[in-house]
Parts: C-alpha cells; sequence; structure tokens
C-alpha cells in the first residue's frame, strides 16, 4: 500500500512549513534517506528526508505555499499504484465536516434581487438620475463618521458642487459633496450620530422618486463602484446646460471659500485660491474655476470686482510649486520565522509582567583579561563570550532569576543553558550554550562561532535551540548604549548588553578616563522580585568587574 509523507513537527514552536523546494518530482525513484524537500520552519530551512523506498506518486503542497503540520505533503508507493485510496482515507474525515458553501450565492442573489414595496433597486434608480451617498473613507484609519452638521434638509435643491455635511472622522472634520444634481430626497443619519464607511448618508434624485427599494436593501451598495468617480465622469462625459453664474468675489471676510475638490486641484496645479475668481454662490470657488482659470486674466477681473482701475491692479502673488511625489513601496508575504517571533514575543511581553534594572560596568579589568587571555587561548575570546560566562556563574547563585513559570507552578533550573540571540536576514534565532558554567572561555567563544556560521547558513537544527534557562542579547558591536529586551519565553530573564563606552569615571575622587558598559536585565515579575534581580546584577558586576573570578 501506499505510503503518506505528511509534513512533521521540526521545531517544539513549529505549527506549519512552508515548501522552499521539491529536490524529486512525480515519477522519481526515492529510496530511504533520500532527501525529498527543504521545509522553512519558524527558525531555520531543513531537510526532509524520506522514510520509505519507491517511487513519488504524488506532490500535494507547490513550492512556496504553507500547509500545517501533519498535513499530506506526499505519496510514496510502487510505480503504477493507485494511491487515490490511501489520500481519501486520509482526507475522509476533514471533508466529511466540510462547511457547504452553496449558500454564499444565494445570499449574494438575494442582495441583488429587486427591492420589496414595489419599489426599484438601486441600479434600476441610479438609470433615473438618483444618487446615493455613502459615508466616504475620508482617512486611512477611519471605520465610522459621526455627522457633525448637516447643510441641506430634505426637499432642498442640491448642485453637484454642495457641500452637504460636514463630517467628523477620527482625525479631522471634512467636509462631505454629494457629486450629484437633483432634490434631496432622505437622510439617513441624524445630526450628531455615526454612520459605517459606505453606509447610506443620503439619497439625492428627481423630487417625487420612489426610494423604498433602496432603503430596504439597506447599506448593502448594489455594486463595487465608487459614486464619487461615476459623478465626475458624468460630468465629464456629458456636461449639463445651465445658465452660467454670475462671477462674484471669492473672499467672506478674508477667509477663501472653495470646495474640496476645488482646493486638491488647486494645490496639485499650484494655482494660488486667492487669484481665483468664484463663480459658486457666494463666490465659492469649484472645480470649473480652477480648470478655467488663466493666471494672465486673474487681475483684471478681481480689480474689477474691487472698483479699482484695471490698468492699476496688482501683480499676480508669485505661485509657489508644489512638490509631487510619487508613493512607492513594496510588499513581501510574512515569513514562517517572522510569524513566529511575532506570535511569542507578542504573548512574552503581554503575557508575562516585565519590569527592567540596569547597572553599570567598569570594564577595565575585563578588557585587560581579555586582552591576556586572547595571547594564549586557541580561539579568540569576545566580551560576549566573557559575559556569558558571568551569567551562567551567576545563576548558579541566583537560582530564583534561572526559573520560568508554568501556571500553577515555578520551576527552578539547577543547570545553565545559555541562549544567545542572533540575528540572521529573516529574524531572530537565539542557539543555546549548554551547561555554560562549566565551559571555558574558549570553549563558549568556539560554540558561539560555530553557532553564528550555522545560523547564517540555515543550518541549526531543533536541538540547537530548545531548553535555554536565560537568554542573553548583546547589541553592543553595533554601538547600542543600552536598551532592554522582551524576555525569550520560557525563560524568566533576559539580559541586554550594551557597548563599552570610554568616558570620565570617578575613582579615588579623582576624575580619570574609564570604560563603562550597562546591562539591563528584563524580568517576569511572576517569577523574579526586584530585590532578586538587583542581587543578581550585583554579582554578575563583580564578576565582570574582578574577572579572575570567572576562572576560580
Amino acid at each position: 500500500m501506499a505510503d503518506i509523507v505528511k509534513m512533521p513537527k521540526m521545531s517544539d514552536t513549529m505549527t506549519e512549513g512552508v515548501m522552499a523546494k521539491w529536490h524529486k518530482k512525480v515519477g522519481d525513484k526515492v529510496k530511504s534517506g533520500d532527501v525529498l524537500a527543504e521545509v522553512e520552519t519558524d527558525k531555520a530551512t531543513m531537510d526532509l528526508e524520506s522514510y520509505w523506498d519507491g517511487t513519488l506518486l504524488f506532490v500535494g503542497v507547490e513550492e512556496g505555499k504553507a500547509v500545517p503540520v501533519d498535513a499530506v505533503i506526499a505519496v510514496i508507493g510502487k510505480e503504477g499504484e493507485d494511491y487515490k485510496a490511501a489520500l481519501e482515507a486520509e482526507g475522509g474525515a476533514a471533508k466529511a465536516e466540510a462547511p457547504k458553501t452553496e449558500e454564499v450565492p444565494k445570499e449574494e442573489a438575494k442582495t441583488e434581487a429587486p427591492a420589496q414595496d414595489g419599489g426599484l433597486s438601486e441600479e434600476e434608480l441610479a438609470k433615473k438620475g438618483v444618487t446615493v451617498i455613502r459615508m466616504p473613507l475620508l482617512s486611512d484609519t477611519m471605520t465610522e463618521g459621526v455627522i457633525a452638521e448637516w447643510h441641506k434638509k430634505v426637499g432642498d435643491k442640491v448642485k453637484d458642487d454642495d457641500i452637504l455635511a460636514d463630517v467628523e472622522t477620527d482625525k479631522a472634520t471634512m467636509e462631505v459633496m454629494g457629486y450629484a444634481t437633483g432634490t434631496l430626497l432622505h437622510v439617513g443619519v441624524n445630526k450628531g450620530e455615526a454612520a459605517k464607511v459606505n453606509g447610506i448618508i443620503a439619497i439625492v434624485g428627481p423630487e417625487g422618486t420612489d426610494i423604498s427599494g433602496i432603503l430596504a436593501q439597506g447599506d448593502a451598495p448594489a455594486k463595487a463602484k465608487s459614486e464619487e468617480p461615476k459623478a465626475e465622469s458624468k460630468q465629464s462625459e456629458a456636461p449639463k446646460e445651465e445658465e452660467k453664474p454670475q462671477v462674484v468675489s471669492n473672499s467672506n471676510g478674508g477667509r477663501i471659500i472653495a470646495s474640496p475638490l476645488a482646493k486638491k486641484i488647486a494645490k496639485d496645479k499650484g494655482i494660488d485660491l486667492a487669484q481665483v475668481a468664484g463663480s459658486a454662490e457666494g463666490g465659492r470657488i469649484i472645480k470649473k474655476d480652477i480648470e478655467n482659470y488663466k493666471p494672465a486674466a486673474a487681475a483684471a477681473p478681481a480689480a474689477t470686482t474691487a472698483g479699482a482701475p484695471a490698468e492699476k491692479a496688482a501683480a499676480p502673488a508669485p505661485v509657489i510649486p508644489t512638490y509631487v511625489g510619487e508613493v512607492k513601496f513594496t510588499e513581501q508575504p510574512v515569513s514562517q520565522m517572522r510569524k513566529v517571533i511575532a506570535k511569542r514575543l507578542a504573548e512574552s511581553l503581554f503575557t508575562a509582567p516585565h519590569f527592567y534594572l540596569t547597572v553599570s560596568i567598569d570594564m577595565d579589568g575585563a578588557i585587560a583579561a581579555r586582552t591576556a587571555i586572547n595571547t594564549v587561548a586557541p580561539v579568540k575570546v569576545s566580551f560576549n563570550d566573557i559575559v556569558i560566562k558571568a551569567v551562567a556563574i551567576a545563576l548558579k547563585k541566583h537560582p530564583a532569576v534561572n526559573s520560568s513559570w508554568g501556571g500553577d507552578k515555578i520551576r527552578f533550573n539547577e543547570h545553565t543553558n545559555i541562549g544567545v540571540a542572533m540575528a540572521v536576514e529573516d529574524g531572530l534565532l537565539v542557539p543555546v550554550v549548554r551547561f555554560a558554567d562549566g565551559k571555558s572561555l574558549s570553549h563558549i567563544s568556539a560554540e558561539v562561532k560555530d553557532f553564528g556560521q550555522k545560523a547564517k547558513a540555515k543550518k541549526l537544527q531543533p536541538a540547537d535551540w530548545e531548553g535555554s534557562t536565560f537568554t542573553v542579547s548583546n547589541l553592543g558591536m553595533f554601538g547600542i548604549d543600552e536598551f532592554t529586551s522582551i524576555i525569550n519565553s520560557p525563560d524568566g530573564a533576559i539580559l541586554s548588553v550594551g557597548a563599552i563606552q570610554a568616558i570620565p569615571v570617578v575613582k579615588n575622587g579623582a576624575v580619570v578616563p574609564g570604560n563603562v558598559m550597562k546591562l539591563t536585565l528584563g524580568c517576569d515579575h511572576r517569577v523574579v522580585d526586584g530585590a532578586t534581580g538587583a542581587q543578581f546584577l550585583q554579582t554578575l558586576k563583580g564578576l565582570l568587574e574582578e574577572p579572575i573570578r570567572l576562572l576560580a
């Protein structure tokens, strides 16, 4: 019988895997131990080996696609074997529980059906000149708007550039235009009330039109077309013939009155609104005034309106050009590693009550000790290696810091497995230096360097990053003086290591040159109290300032 290959759980936190690359294709011969594919987990890209001999009969996941743990990804069996029965046996239960989807089309058909009570639908009424005005999306974070003021009431005549209402959003109070001509037939939201984005707030059309069909339909839009562009295209394709309004002054007590659309077009074109004469009621500037504006002729109408001789009119104010940039960005799918980093760190930060303690370390002794050690050590020792060793020894003296929260119990670890945070291309990995208190500085240095090379090559295995009891995160090599870290769950604490700074210090009452490094301990207050964390830092400070104690 054919063998089913499922997505294995390759780490303790893995919930799904991405098929990075297939090394075999359907019809290829497969032996036990052959690499079938590369799978991207939340921690690394790992090889997926076959445990069976035979022919690859079926591939269920394309490259680049993610599937959950235990999902069927391939079938291996004898050449020409019927594997469908095996697949159905695996997927039968899922198929039986699959929800029916036939109801969705019925629901959509229901929305598009003609309205009740003899009224026409929105689509049919649109052909008769009825415009449904919905709450526009006026900011990127807006979900609803409050009607601050109605400028029109039911029965009022409306022109396409009239302001219907002021809408208060989450960021500002803005004007809403109807972009429709006719009579205001319906107001759907009272002053002071809120309406969801795309909800009906008004209906404009020929007087006496029956709009009961739209009202019965509710807020569901008939089509996925926005009303605003529809109105604009209507105007551009077939301009209405109407009597040209009288040109009057465009200011009112020093305040320029202009429609939002006119303001936007003027800004884009770099036109000073003070030089434009408005043709709408009260000297209000509208779209066509901006489109018809000619800088050379702008001074004459302004002078005539003011009653001054045309030849003495002031020259137009200099126009400040508006720089229009291009909004550009790229998007890429979230990697498995980034998904899990986001999930676990959010869980840690919002579940564990964090608090932080910072201490300054005199690093003169550590600098001298490192120089001496590196003259004889087989592997060059870094300051981070010295910190890891000192942390491991300090944890043996303060087991409460080497602990983790278990809900109904606290685990106090007697071994010291130090996680070392490492930045990689896709995120962050934390390989573990096990039993660090019993290892020499050269041994720790060699192990950390090996982890670094494996991490960059994506060759770390689950055994390399599981089982930490405490974590060290060092950004000092990037010149960061001081920072705080989120605890690497289930650890009870994490140490943030800053850069060594050459600064003036006071020693024996005199100001002398010194080298200082700041350490910040992040603690889970459920297992580590303030005094406990402070005592641990005092021990760590003593070990780093007198590094000879690390060799005792």
